[in-house]
């Protein structure tokens, strides 16, 4: 009964419901929550407090910065299936609107970023752990058969596509950025991959159908994505059955300088952040290497699996 009524007497204010919806659609640190609903910081974050207290929102601190996002579907789930059923599911046009401006400032920054940075890529990748060893990790990730229909998420100067795609039936790298895709395409040219190729692609919309890919990477992207759970269920999506997700970031860290100097969103990931996601999406998931380095920059690799029986879903 008292979880019952922490739960109920947490989502009788119009701010923390404001939250909740804001929440639905993607993680927010404390900062961008309050410049959507106009409050203060204390304000929002006293709102946050009286949500993570009953469960319904999680939250977790990286450096500076505080994200949040939604609880355990157990609890979240039920709270945001009562508001759709008494018709309050649709946020307000004011909010819709800055939240939108959020989104679109984290792009653009970000955006300009890799435009100014797109020949120095390959040292961003090698920013953690040597990048010889990451490479060598990945490779006895995904071990030695054939890596089918291959897509790597974020190709960037099309590193991945390079050292993979002779494994691979087919390779698509997917990246934003034009000037990405440029190098991306030289490199890919004079390695003479006449089956691999690239595309202007979004990593929150891929361009396969459901159940088309056999592996697909996200190598070093994730701390760049807004709402990494998002870009783990769209990989998941394009998995067929006995298909593989590998992803490798950087462990937890406290190097706030990275958030200005190379734009990351996101100081690191937890194993069970991960992890948990790869699970939400339906995927078996094992953290397959772990690559520490002396600077505190380490590197994880993490693989997630589509079950081999699982049910082909319609384009």
């Amino acid at each position: 009964m008292d979880v019952l009524l922490a739960i109920f007497r947490s989502l009788s204010d119009a701010s923390r419901l404001r939250i909740l919806l804001l929440l639905r659609r993607m993680e927010l640190s404390v900062g961008e929550i309050a410049a959507v609903l106009g409050q203060s910081q204390p304000r929002v974050s006293r709102h946050i407090r009286i949500l993570a207290d009953a469960g319904v929102v999680d939250r977790a601190k990286e450096g500076a910065w505080v994200f949040v996002r939604l609880g355990k579907a157990a609890i979240s789930g039920p709270a945001l299936a009562a508001i759709d059923a008494l018709g309050g599911s649709d946020l307000a046009a004011a909010d819709l609107e800055r939240l939108t401006a959020v989104r679109a400032e984290r792009a653009a920054a970000a955006d300009a970023w890799f435009a100014a940075h797109a020949d120095d890529w390959d040292k961003e990748r090698s920013l953690a752990a040597a990048e010889a060893d990451v490479e060598a990790a990945i490779i006895a990730a995904l071990g030695g058969h054939s890596l089918g229909a291959l897509i790597d998420v974020g190709t960037g100067t099309g590193r991945m596509i390079e050292l993979l795609g002779p494994r691979a039936r087919s390779a698509l790298g997917i990246d934003r950025s034009p000037e990405m895709l440029r190098l991306a395409r030289g490199r890919i040219e004079s390695s003479g991959l006449v089956h691999a190729q690239v595309r202007a692609g979004d990593m929150y919309a891929l361009p396969g159908s459901d159940a088309s890919a056999d592996t697909v990477v996200v190598h070093q992207v994730l701390h760049f994505a807004d709402d990494p759970g998002a870009v783990v269920r769209e990989a998941a999506r394009v998995l067929a059955p006995g298909g593989r997700l590998l992803v490798v970031d950087l462990m937890p860290h406290d190097r706030e300088d990275l958030r200005t100097t190379r734009r990351h969103v996101r100081l690191g990931f937890a194993d069970e952040a991960v992890t948990g996601w790869m699970a939400a999406a339906g995927l078996s998931a094992s953290v397959v290497a772990q690559l520490p380095s002396m600077d505190g920059l380490g590197v994880s690799l993490w693989l997630g699996q589509q079950p081999a029986n699982a049910e082909r879903r319609a384009a």
